[in-house]
């Protein structure tokens, strides 16, 4: 009897067996396969799959999350392939859906992650220790109140790009008890310095991924922006959607510690 998953996108896949041989197309989903306790089930992983390193390591490597390499995707013959909405050329995902099946989640809330972990755990026949992983997850995570400041959250410089609306680091923005100052742009907008002075922010948040940014940028935005106090943050922390959301309420914690303070000092 076969077994029907719904992904995160409304498509419907069925199998006939638990999956043997897994690809993910996404950093944070392949850590969380490996945390699920898929090891030997998960046969090919993208360039910038990381977590955990030993094992990250010895998995063939099939490109990018936006360049897959086709030919070795083939070679291994995966029974599913786990990729994302945003983090996935759209294109190639349907080009592989036409080969093989594809899990595609969409995650813009903390409750999409949470059912992305379920629902991948499902898929693997893992769904007691996805469970397992969201209730650590939101034991963790609690309840933090609204702290009343205003930051802004850059993903890039040269030019500026930061996070808008409708993405799951905002959503984790205010999970943390800070407000986006920049929520009504879309996405990642690029903003320009006149737009950062005219918002006023209290906070600039640099984040080290997908820009790698380093604590002479803190100094310099300093310089560009005296107003607002600068932080250098864990960027997988604030956009990494799977397992490692067991590690945010702690991170969450001792950051809102840091800001007060830097406020005291102030």
């Amino acid at each position: 009897m076969a077994k029907i998953v719904n992904d995160q996108m409304g498509n419907v896949l069925s199998f006939h067996h638990p999956p043997r041989r897994i690809i993910s197309l996404v950093p944070s989903q392949t850590e969380l396969l490996f945390d699920l306790g898929l090891d030997e089930e998960i046969t090919g992983i993208t360039d910038f799959c990381i977590y955990p390193h030993e094992k990250c390591r010895e998995r063939t490597k099939i490109g990018g999350p936006k360049s897959v390499d086709f030919s070795a995707i083939d070679e291994v013959r995966p029974d599913v392939i786990i990729a994302n909405k945003e983090e996935n050329d759209r294109d190639q995902i349907a080009k592989l859906q036409g080969k093989f099946p594809v899990w595609v989640s969409d995650i813009s809330t903390l409750d999409d992650a949470l059912d992305m972990i379920r629902g991948i755990g499902e898929l693997v026949d893992k769904g007691h220790q996805a469970d397992e992983i969201v209730t650590r997850i939101q034991s963790s995570m609690g309840e933090f109140d609204d702290l009343g400041i205003q930051v802004v959250y850059f993903v890039w410089k040269d030019p500026y790009m930061v996070a808008g609306k409708d993405t799951f680091i905002t959503e984790m923005l205010s999970q943390c008890g800070f407000k986006n100052a920049f929520d009504a742009l879309p996405r990642y907008p690029r903003v320009t310095e006149s737009q950062i002075i005219a918002a006023h922010p209290d906070v600039l948040l640099l984040c080290s991924e997908p820009y790698p940014f380093e604590e002479k940028h803190v100094v310099e935005f300093s310089e560009h922006f005296p107003f607002a106090k600068v932080l250098l943050v864990d960027g997988e922390i604030f956009s990494w959607y799977g397992s490692r959301l067991q590690y945010a309420g702690d991170y969450f914690r001792s950051l809102r510690k840091k800001l007060a303070a830097i406020s005291k000092e102030a």
